[in-house]
């Protein structure tokens, strides 16, 4: 029973932290494809999921450079 009760707590403790890493992945290869050329700025917000309201003063090509700093460790990485 102990055993039981052991494979079912892990299961619940690393699914989570695999989900966590799975979208982790997604934001950087977006943010990669977008400074590489691949994808523009509004195909980079769509799979960012990020909103862009149409009374916002600020482009496309801005939010994802401000969004994309985030996941970039190295500061001198322009987007």
């Amino acid at each position: 029973m102990k055993y039981l009760f052991v494979v079912f707590y892990l299961f619940f403790l690393i699914y989570p932290a695999e989900a966590v890493t799975t979208k982790m992945f997604k934001v950087l290869d977006t943010c990669a494809r977008y400074r590489l050329g691949e994808i523009n700025a509004n195909e980079a917000i769509e799979k960012l999921k990020l909103k862009l309201t149409n009374r916002s003063t600020i482009q496309p090509k801005d939010l994802v450079k401000k969004y994309c700093s985030v996941f970039t460790p190295n500061e001198k990485i322009e987007f």
